[in-house]
C-alpha cells in the first residue's frame, strides 16, 4: 500500500520562507512525476509544482516562479518544496501527489496522479 505522508506546514509571516517534505512508501515501479498541489479556503485545488523523475524537469504555477524550488532527495524517498517570500496567498493546505503523468503539459492536473498525502497546512499572516 503506497502512504505519504507531508511535513513541514505551519505559521509564517509574510516574507518568510517554509520547507514541505513528502514521504513516500510502498510504491514499486517507475515514478514518472510528483508533484504539489494546494487549497485555499473556498477556491479549488490548483498545481503548484511538479518534478518529472526521469529528466528533471520542473513546471511551476506562475504565482510560485522564483520563489518556490520542487526538489527530491532519492535515496530517502523524500520530495521537498522550498517556499521562500511568502505571500499572504500562499496560504492553503498543501498536498503532495505522487504517480503523475509521464510527460508533458498536465503537470497541474490533479487527475492525472494516483496517490496523494493527507495535506499540511500552510498560513501565511501579514
Amino acid at each position: 500500500q503506497v502512504h505519504l505522508v507531508e511535513s513541514g506546514g505551519g505559521s509564517v509571516q509574510a516574507g518568510g520562507s517554509l520547507r514541505l517534505s513528502c514521504v513516500i512508501s510502498g510504491f514499486s515501479g517507475t515514478m514518472y512525476s510528483m508533484g504539489w498541489f494546494r487549497q485555499a479556503p473556498g477556491k479549488e485545488r490548483e498545481g503548484v509544482a511538479t518534478l518529472y523523475l526521469l529528466g528533471g524537469s520542473t513546471y511551476y504555477a506562475d504565482s510560485v516562479k522564483g520563489r518556490f524550488t520542487i526538489s527530491r532527495d532519492a535515496a530517502k524517498n523524500t520530495l521537498y518544496l522550498q517556499m521562500n517570500s511568502l505571500k499572504q496567498e500562499d496560504t492553503a493546505i498543501y498536498y503532495c501527489a505522487a504517480d503523475g503523468p509521464t510527460y508533458g503539459s498536465k503537470w497541474d492536473y490533479d487527475d492525472e496522479f494516483t496517490y496523494w498525502g493527507q495535506g499540511t497546512q500552510v498560513t501565511v499572516s501579514p
